[in-house]
């Protein structure tokens, strides 16, 4: 019995670049049914960079039932777009490391299992410094504001770890508000003087009270009000992708709406931890905090 061969086209999205590679047939023995699952390595690397995604197609000539992916300890879920052929959006945080780091396919039919190792080639991004001049109440909270704070983290997490199993969204994803973009997403933040975490997002920005849209068909997770983030939406889009609208003057959803793609949900505002009207979005994918705008640049037509 030999190891049905593997096709997969990859396209890799970071910043502004775009490759695509063919990566050609593979195969080999498979192991005995009471044997561990072949693990079959390949020479070639993708790549990408920090906060970026790759969206990994692959074609498989046995018609498997399921895929599964493992990234850094991170689950990767695949979704079919034909009958032999799954995709997924792999995620790469902003703070992996440079690097070389395996992502590991499990595929799974009615004979059993295998899997496929896809070694990625992780490239630093040059994220910018930004210096910002806050009020004192902004960048040291209060111990009230600490509590409360704590408590918004622990919403937001929940949220987080009840994706929809299935994917939500078929066409090309759309940038949400028509803005000047600042490129502040990964940026290294000088508040008032004091060094603080990457800015996980990007900003947009645009006249208070400018309509925003649904960035792709998903379930509103999350309306709330928030002190650093401001009046905020989360949209679920299924399979661990998340997308983030924050510093709204109104939202136009509420908690368990299913939107479409390109559907009001919002007006810009400053609301939070703001210094002038502009739209925080952000993109969260299966524990990956990703460069929004690399969403609109993926290679999607619409699927089934």
């Amino acid at each position: 019995m030999v190891l049905p061969a593997l096709i997969a086209w990859v396209l890799s999205l970071a910043a502004l670049a775009t490759a695509s590679v063919d990566i050609p047939p593979i195969g080999g023995p498979a192991a005995p049914e009471s044997g561990p699952s072949p693990v079959v390595g390949h020479s070639l690397s993708l790549s990408g960079k920090q906060g970026g995604i790759l969206y990994l197609r692959i074609k498989v000539d046995d018609h498997p039932i399921s895929a599964l992916g493992t990234l850094l300890g991170r689950r990767i879920p695949f979704f079919k777009i034909s009958e032999d052929e799954f995709a997924a959006l792999v995620g790469i945080d902003m703070a992996d490391p440079p690097g070389t780091a395996d992502l590991l396919v499990e595929f799974t039919s009615s004979e059993g299992g295998r899997q496929q190792v896809f070694p990625i080639a992780v490239a630093a991004e040059d994220f910018r410094e930004q210096r910002l001049t806050l009020p004192k109440g902004q960048v040291d909270p209060d111990a009230a504001a600490l509590k409360r704070i704590a408590r918004e983290r622990e919403e937001i997490r929940l949220v987080f770890g009840s994706s929809e199993p299935e994917r939500l969204w078929v066409k090309p994803f759309v940038v949400p508000v028509d803005g000047v973009m600042t490129g502040a997403f990964g940026g290294r933040r000088i508040l008032n003087g004091q060094p603080r975490n990457q800015h996980t997002g990007e900003d947009i920005a645009a006249p208070l009270g400018t309509p925003l849209r649904a960035t792709n068909d998903g379930i509103v997770r999350m309306v709330d009000d928030h002190f650093f983030s401001g009046r905020s939406v989360i949209l679920d889009h299924g399979l661990g992708l998340y997308t983030m609208y924050s510093h709204l003057q109104t939202a136009k959803v509420k908690q368990g709406d299913r939107v479409e793609r390109g559907q009001i949900i919002g007006t810009v505002g400053k609301s939070g931890r703001a210094t002038g009207p502009h739209l925080h979005w952000g993109a969260w994918l299966n524990g990956s905090r990703v460069n929004p705008f690399s969403l609109t640049r993926l290679p999607i037509e619409s699927t089934p």
